[in-house]
């Protein structure tokens, strides 16, 4: 078993303790872009009760819950990279924030929820195409 927090340099750790949890500027790209496109939503806030996952935005009437995901903390297929410090510990935390994901996706659709997942590469407008697309409604 692999202890809480990696044993790290300070300036890693400061680097690491910057990190932002919500408000990122992906997640605030994609904000601009759909209340641009007059869609009104909830930030950071858990869709059911129950599951103490929190959702970057919420469109609770149409059940849709949105999240912008990190390409390192989330592991996208196109830009993750692999740490060599402390390569297992972050191998088995990586692996952890995924099956995470995969089982809030899948208790949210248990419950009648569509879940949107967006990588922060993804352009502010491809991204609101989708969630739009789930949400029922073409671009205007």
């Amino acid at each position: 078993m692999t202890a809480s927090r990696p044993p790290t340099d300070p300036a890693t750790s400061l680097r690491l303790s910057r990190q932002k949890r919500r408000d990122t500027a992906a997640e605030l790209a994609v904000r601009r872009e759909l209340h641009r496109r007059g869609r009104r939503y909830f930030v950071d806030r858990a869709p059911v009760r129950g599951v103490r996952r929190r959702a970057d935005l919420v469109f609770p009437r149409r059940k849709v819950a949105v999240y912008v995901d990190g390409c390192f903390w989330h592991r996208c297929p196109q830009h993750a990279t692999a740490p060599k410090n402390n390569a297992q510990w972050w191998a088995d935390k990586l692996a952890a924030n995924v099956a995470r994901d995969r089982d809030t996706d899948a208790r949210l659709r248990e419950a009648g929820w569509t879940v949107v997942r967006v990588w922060e590469h993804e352009a502010p407008g491809e991204a609101a195409d989708r969630v739009d697309a789930a949400l029922g409604r073409t671009r205007p």
